[in-house]
């Protein structure tokens, strides 16, 4: 059977079939790259890697702010057979610094910062090399560093064949074709963005609208202005513009992604008829591992069925479980990685392939999953166990409510107990706040059992969260050990 198309090959096939059909757009300009111009970038960094003698499988670090250059860069380093190392270009020098051991050393940083001189290592401008003739010196790949909250990151690297393995998974999930426009404020230095947006987009070849962040003002307007058929977000977004007013939903508009967390159902209720993909997936799936079909109705709390990968809920003794019962999931499947960079955290694999993700959730009889938790967060409450999730979707009943998050608290008596934040969807007084968490208690106490009800809430203006807007649980709990 022939290897699948490469990347190189893959955006040169596009530049060839449609050389004027934009790839990408700045959401706040009317700069724009079409697929010739990507490709004569694409081969204009690969010649100049190789002047420079980078070899292939070679290290370049990515710390790019612009999103339009950051996107030829990243693809001219994966589709010339090196690894590309996107970071945060907020990291300050010393962070940047660690990124470059962590790898082994890069052999070239590509910044459009100017302060990235002092790093032991060649640093270039952001800017397209006018070259031709470079090729691809063998199969690339992209490492990213999970954020742990503790000891060092694990390096997660995704060979090219599995980056581009997900990418038409996903791209065939949410029928893409090349009349759709996609719009993506999520940070590109996250798998998401890379695969969902870059990749998908690519293979489809289609174009994709990108945007440095999310901005609440004008963002309907600026769907309509672009004509964009899809919407790349994550729930705290979606939680922000179904609490906002009027939902002013383009026609263009075919579906709405949700990814990085959970949706709760009160946030897709509030989205109405807005079609909805809702995933799971981690840095080690090559960013989605099921989705909710597209032209399925919704069901409330699950995130779909895998999609190209396998998954089991398995028990405590390593048994997978019968449909329904809670249990920690596994993963397996082409686009999944075997193993963590240099060998870290091997014990999460077992001799058959298949990882541990850390989730917590079910499956049911159609195949369909349910996410409960990270193994993590689980509350053990005197010896009853106390999932987030459950406790957080009946205090997001409440339409004051924009986002709720839930942690275990040490008791010396219980060991954990129950915590509450809430969000709410506007400003409150004093008054009000203490008003709507007296309301809440009474809420839990109807819809929970006395383990499950939090002993404490508290409205808060926010809580500690990743670029992707996804909220850090474990900084949430350090908060409330140090109380």
């Amino acid at each position: 059977m022939p290897s699948p198309e490469g990347l190189f090959a893959l955006i040169h096939r596009r530049a060839a079939a449609a050389p004027r059909s934009r790839y990408l757009e700045d959401a706040r300009s009317d700069r724009s790259i079409d697929y010739a111009s990507l490709a004569a970038a694409v081969s204009g960094w690969a010649a100049d890697f190789a002047d420079r003698g980078i070899e292939p499988g070679g290290s370049v670090i990515v710390d790019i702010a612009d999103p339009l250059d950051f996107g030829l860069v990243h693809l001219s380093v994966v589709a010339s057979g090196r690894r590309s190392v996107p970071v945060n270009p907020d990291l300050t020098t010393t962070e940047l610094r660690r990124i470059s051991d962590l790898v082994g050393g890069a052999d070239l940083i590509v910044t459009d910062r100017d302060d990235r001189g002092d790093l032991g290592v060649a640093v270039l401008p952001a800017i397209t090399p006018d070259r031709e003739g470079g090729a691809p010196g063998g199969a690339g790949s992209v490492l990213l560093f999970t954020s742990g909250s503790t000891g060092t990151p694990k390096g997660v690297e995704l060979s090219e064949r599995q980056l581009l393995f997900v990418a038409r998974g996903i791209a065939e999930h949410n029928q893409l074709t090349a009349e759709d426009r996609g719009y993506n404020p999520l940070p590109l230095f996250h798998v998401n963005a890379e695969v969902v947006g870059l990749l998908s987009t690519l293979v489809a070849g289609a174009t994709l609208v990108l945007d440095r962040r999310f901005h609440r003002t004008g963002f309907w307007e600026l769907l309509t202005e672009r004509r964009i058929t899809w919407l790349n977000a994550v729930p705290a977004m979606l939680a922000v513009l179904a609490r906002g007013g009027e939902l002013a939903v383009p026609g263009t508009l075919r579906f709405v992604r949700s990814a990085s967390a959970p949706l709760p159902d009160a946030v897709r209720a509030s989205l109405g008829d807005v079609p909805m993909v809702v995933s799971y997936g981690m840095t080690e799936g090559a960013s989605q591992i099921t989705a909710t079909p597209l032209d399925a109705p919704p069901r409330d709390g699950s995130v779909g069925v895998p999609v190209g990968s396998e998954i089991q809920a398995r028990g405590e003794d390593g048994a997978v479980l019968p449909v329904g019962e809670v249990g920690a999931f596994w993963i397996r499947g082409p686009g999944i990685v075997t193993g963590y960079f240099e060998g870290r955290a091997s014990e999460r694999f077992d001799a058959d392939g298949w990882l541990s993700t850390g989730d917590l959730g079910y499956i049911d009889a159609e195949g369909y999953v349910y996410l409960v938790g990270r193994s993590d967060d689980v509350i053990n409450r005197g010896g009853e166990k106390v999932y987030p999730a459950e406790v957080e979707e009946v205090l997001l009943g409440d339409e004051r409510v924009r986002e709720a998050v839930v942690v275990g608290k040490p008791d010396p008596i219980l060991h954990q107990v129950p915590v509450a934040f809430v969000i709410p969807t506007t400003d409150l007084s004093a008054d009000d706040a203490l008003a709507l968490v007296g309301e809440l208690f009474e809420r839990a106490e109807r819809e929970l059992p006395r383990f499950k009800r939090p002993i404490d809430i508290t409205v808060v203006d926010d809580v500690p969260r990743a670029p992707t807007g996804k909220v850090q649980r474990s900084r949430v709990r350090e908060l409330v050990e140090q109380e």
